[in-house]
């Protein structure tokens, strides 16, 4: 016990893995072991007598380390090399069982008890006798090789309206450029374009998901008010930011009342850009922004050629993406660093509806600009852009159109005035023949005034409006809602024979579609986006054709099912021929 004592009283050891020796402890192992050789922890030694504590000699159990690098024999080191390839290791422990490390096991004897695939760094960084050894140097050169990148792009988007199409749409091109995106949207969280965890996924915690998987190659971040205010952005920075717009929607919630409040919470995103900060110059408070980003770089997007400011900033070489008129129609055009760079025509966009929705010709300038930021190529941003439309199936809620009946059909997600007043202004400029017919709702924790809001944006636009609730009450009563809407409606002038009231979401749905003629327009903006389109697509007028035409090949558990919306949403799979083919005869 005293010779413990004494070896114990070593600076170097500590209780544990503290220190770089561990003490000596008297237990039952070491009793045990004293017993054997008929001592106990009183007994004095022989002179020069060895006893032993432990059966095995380890750190954790206080024995000591003697680096032996430079004596040991090439056969073992060799053998141990083997051991550990194959195994299939990268980085491995050998435990090797040997009288002297400096002959060699063919002609001592020897062997190998244990590989350890997460050996301690210990023993070699301080040794207890001779050179420690940098032995952590190595393995992270190994996994981080001198040069490479350590992170992935970070790539983040905020606003009111319009950041989920913009982040779908820079997910596709990056997709389109040979990347691997890991992206965050209102519906869920998409790794290579695959669904990999459903709900509103726009806070820091996607944002964690999405960096910690190690498919991507980058990253796409649709940042909402929400996340910003609960826990921030989940990242300490971002390699580009951008910011939509700031529009009147959730004031009067966890105390954000003003618009400039709002644009507070919002500027996050570019005050954490490392190298490009992109802002709307369309909108003042975001253009504000520009004073609060220590980006290296700063591009303004905007719809106006003639733009002062953004003028300015192209002059002094700076970068823009502007929508300027030529004689084909308009053009999505990129400025930077004094070279001026026509992108694509608008109408060449499916998403744009020829032009038409110019809120995704905004959309895909943010989109484009981004993709131009973090140095994606400009043909891999055409050809991005060319191959998003807003079908269902690539942007849910977000202005998708069906016109496989005999009126035409939009369908979208909006839920504040501003969102509302672009899906309407969209429905005037598309070519109409018979009547216009909205299906109208408000989220019920806005205020009365921004549902008030969302009607007067829709008043004297069209023929027929149908006033619903939101799907969740969200604290109002079960007609509230509309009811506020509807006398809003009857306020600006809109007869009450062209206002019907019909609190439920599927009925008041189910109501527009019979209502419509062949030629009629339905703007239908809905909460339930999964059950609304196919109650959509799967509306039938009376007399018309059967829900689903199906010819049986070859072999009979085959079926081509030629309304390719409905395969689509019954997860039907296209073949190799462009067809969609069920695999289950049931189907």
């Amino acid at each position: 016990s005293q010779l413990v004592d004494v070896v114990n009283h070593d600076p170097r050891r500590g209780v544990g893995h503290e220190k770089v020796l561990t003490r000596l402890e008297l237990d039952a192992q070491a009793s045990m072991m004293m017993a054997r050789a008929g001592y106990t922890a009183d007994s004095v030694p022989k002179d020069g007598e060895t006893v032993y504590l432990r059966s095995t000699a380890n750190l954790s159990t206080g024995g000591t380390a003697t680096d032996v690098t430079d004596v040991i024999h090439p056969d073992n080191r060799d053998m141990a090399i083997r051991a550990i390839r194959a195994i299939g290791l990268d980085v491995g422990g050998v435990d090797f069982l040997i009288t002297n490390i400096a002959e060699s096991y063919r002609n001592i004897g020897g062997g190998i008890c244990e590989v350890n695939a997460a050996p301690g760094f210990r023993m070699h960084v301080a040794p207890s006798e001779g050179t420690p050894r940098d032995v952590a140097g190595p393995v992270i050169d190994m996994l981080f090789p001198q040069g490479s990148l350590a992170r992935v792009p970070i790539a983040a988007v905020t606003g009111t309206n319009g950041k989920t199409t913009t982040a779908r749409m820079l997910a596709h091109i990056t997709k389109m450029a040979g990347f691997t995106p890991g992206l965050t949207t209102t519906d869920g969280v998409y790794i290579d374009g695959q669904r990999t965890v459903e709900g509103d996924m726009t806070g820091p915690v996607s944002a964690r998901i999405v960096l910690s998987d190690p498919q991507i190659d980058i990253a796409i971040l649709e940042t909402a008010r929400g996340g910003l205010i609960r826990a921030g952005m989940g990242v300490s920075e971002v390699n580009v930011g951008a910011v939509l717009n700031v529009q009147s929607d959730h004031l009067g919630i966890k105390g954000i009342d003003t618009l400039e409040q709002l644009a507070e919470v919002k500027r996050i995103v570019v005050e954490v850009a490392k190298d490009c900060a992109i802002l709307n110059a369309d909108d003042p408070n975001v253009l504000k922004m520009s004073g609060y980003t220590d980006a290296k770089m700063i591009c303004y997007v905007t719809l106006n050629p003639s733009h002062g400011l953004v003028r300015e900033h192209i002059r002094a070489g700076g970068r823009a993406c502007a929508l300027e008129d030529g004689v084909n129609g308009q053009m999505i055009t990129l400025y930077d660093k004094g070279s001026h760079i026509p992108l694509l025509w608008t109408h060449l966009i499916p998403a744009t509806l020829e032009g038409r929705a110019l809120h995704n010709v905004q959309n895909a300038m943010f989109a484009a600009a981004m993709a131009f930021s973090l140095g994606i190529k400009l043909d891999s941003i055409r050809q991005g852009l060319r191959t998003f439309d807003t079908t269902f199936f690539q942007a849910p809620g977000r202005m998708n159109v069906f016109n496989e009946h005999p009126f035409k059909v939009l369908f979208d997600y909006g839920h504040n005035a501003h969102a509302v007043s672009v899906m309407a202004d969209l429905a005037q400029r598309l070519d109409v023949v018979g009547r216009r017919i909205v299906v109208l709702a408000g989220p019920g924790d806005r205020r009365n005034e921004d549902l008030v809001a969302i009607a007067d944006a829709v008043a004297g636009r069209f023929d027929h409006y149908i006033c619903r609730r939101d799907d969740s009450l969200r604290g109002r009563d079960g007609d509230e809602v509309p009811l506020i809407q509807s006398r809003a409606l009857k306020e600006k002038g809109v007869p009450e024979s062209a206002i019907s009231v019909i609190p439920d979401e599927q009925e008041a749905i189910d109501a527009a579609l019979r209502m419509g003629q062949p030629g009629d327009l339905l703007l239908i903006f809905a909460d339930a986006l999964v059950r609304s389109w196919k109650q959509i697509i799967k509306f039938r007028p009376e007399g018309a054709a059967p829900e689903r035409v199906a010819v049986t090949t070859a072999p009979v558990s085959e079926t081509i099912v030629e309304d390719s919306a409905f395969a689509m949403m019954e997860g039907i799979s296209r073949d190799e021929r462009g067809i969609f083919i069920s695999r289950e005869s049931d189907d």
